[in-house]
């Protein structure tokens, strides 16, 4: 043989073993934030490491549909847009809906005031079984607005549900705006409420996707605007009132969620709920909060949830920083184990080990993926906006937002919560499907989920101050990874 033909054997062999490396390589982006400073960066070169840790994805496994990500559309954080330039509103609401920003899917609002109003306020507040004085224009200078100009923002849309904190106080046994029952003599005007406010917003353009029942039935300890309901008077007012009234007045498409509080409570609630046929009709699925404690996701509780009711939805409503007045331009101590909540101060004895000190990064992260790993289909923060006291909220209720402003001085700061919704609403869309998963490393927390284009979208987060290397694989293909510590990575696969 010739020099000229060795050689061309030569490259030839060559360019087939590079192209064989080549086919075996999985075609995937890398994202990241990380406590060293990424914010969804692209990552695109990697340590090399002779790790064994393995992550091995199983599309084949096809758990639950997703329905959504997102937060909640409240008059503190549509006030506080309406006071800052028009080019910070636009950032901020391109950066939440639109198609380069985080893409929210799913959304929620609050009927009548909540603790994150100005005041508080009903849509009747005159004593009237008939309603005839129904009326949103409490919602009309900032929260109606807010939600239009985030619906043109949008190209995919996106699904909005309400929840009432209470009824008026006219309609309860107490006469006040916290606590207290509904009165039985007032059950199908409380279910008239909740049609004439579809109708309201339907006019202004609005489509109200469905509802939760009550905020929080258990009620907040009687601080701001509540109502109680029992498991079983809730469901009987679900039953008897709110889906036949619902369905008689051309709404029985709308979607109810039963419950909406924190999760330790779920087993008697979706027992009632669903207790048979006739209450099963009406009930869509269940809500659920993460307030029970400060890093504990509760999957026995989600578990059964799921096996009461395996077709019904699953939707964490309500989730955030609460108790703690932001931290302005600090993305370090959204990362470092200072925060604290309401039980850290508040909290019965024999609870307090659930309520320790916590990053809020970590929080977000652990419980968003411990629920999707556990038939959660839906996760939605709370405000979307906040200042830098954390309200406005007529009770001082102070908590955090990913998105903090200064009006005064018109700026905006982005915290790594916001990054970190941004890591599921904008790579896992409505309608994908979550997958199995096979993780070597326990302490590398991971999901995926298959869209509907046939991209995968694997979310990987790395708590410890460790970095870590894994290989991650999808059938016969594989991609070398590295994550340094603090970090959470979105993984995309495409064809």
């Amino acid at each position: 043989m010739n020099l000229k033909n060795y050689l061309t054997i030569l490259v030839f062999i060559i360019m087939s073993s590079c192209a064989e490396e080549e086919a075996k390589q999985l075609n995937a982006s890398v994202y990241e934030t990380s406590a060293s400073g990424n914010k969804l960066t692209l990552i695109e070169t990697f340590e090399e490491s002779d790790s064994t840790q393995h992550i091995k994805i199983l599309p084949e496994k096809e758990l639950q549909t997703i329905s959504g990500f997102g937060g909640a559309f409240t008059e503190s954080s549509a006030y506080l847009l309406n006071k800052l330039s028009k080019e910070n509103r636009d950032k901020i609401l391109q950066a939440y809906f639109a198609k380069d920003g985080a893409r929210y899917s799913l959304t929620r609002t609050h009927m009548n005031s909540c603790d994150f109003s100005l005041n508080q306020y009903s849509y009747t507040p005159t004593e009237d079984k008939e309603l005839k004085d129904f009326s949103v224009k409490e919602d009309m200078d900032d929260l109606i607005p807010m939600i239009k100009d985030a619906m043109a923002t949008s190209e995919d849309g996106f699904k909005i549900f309400a929840s009432p904190w209470t009824a008026p106080p006219w309609m309860k046994d107490n006469k006040h705006w916290v606590g207290g029952k509904l009165l039985p003599e007032y059950y199908d005007t409380w279910a008239l409420f909740f049609s004439k406010y579809l109708d309201a917003y339907k006019a202004e353009g609005i489509d109200i996707w469905g509802f939760t029942v009550e905020n929080e039935p258990h009620g907040n300890g009687n601080n701001w605007e509540s109502m109680h309901f029992s498991p079983k008077e809730m469901t009987d007012f679900v039953e008897f009132h709110l889906g036949p009234k619902l369905e008689a007045d051309g709404y029985g498409d709308k979607i109810i969620l039963g419950y909406d509080q924190n999760r330790a409570g779920l087993k008697e609630w979706v027992d009632e709920m669903y207790r048979d046929e006739s209450s099963s009709k009406y009930f869509d699925g269940t809500a659920i909060h993460w307030y029970e404690s400060t890093y504990e996701v509760f999957p026995e509780a989600l578990q059964y949830a799921h096996q009461k009711a395996p077709d019904k939805y699953l939707i964490e409503t309500e989730g955030c920083v609460d108790s703690e007045v932001p931290k302005w331009q600090d993305d370090a101590w959204y990362w470092a184990k200072e925060a604290t909540d309401w039980g850290w101060d508040w909290a019965a004895e024999h609870e307090k080990y659930l309520h320790p000190k916590y990053s809020p990064v970590n929080r977000y992260a652990r419980d968003i993926i411990g629920c999707l790993n556990n038939w959660v289909d839906g996760w939605v923060d709370w405000n979307m906006v906040l200042d830098r006291q954390g309200g406005p909220n007529w009770f001082e209720n102070w908590c955090v937002a990913p998105v903090i402003v200064d009006p005064d001085n018109d700026e905006v700061y982005f915290t790594p919560l916001y990054y970190v919704m941004a890591h599921f609403s904008k790579y896992i869309r409505p309608e994908a499907k979550v997958i199995g998963i096979e993780n070597s490393d326990e302490s590398l927390q991971v999901t995926a989920a298959k869209n509907p284009d046939g991209s995968i979208a694997v979310v990987v987060f790395n708590e410890t101050k460790d970095p870590k290397q894994f290989t991650l694989s999808l059938g016969d293909k594989t991609k070398a990874v590295s994550i340094p510590g603090q970090a959470l990575q979105t993984i995309m696969i495409t064809n």
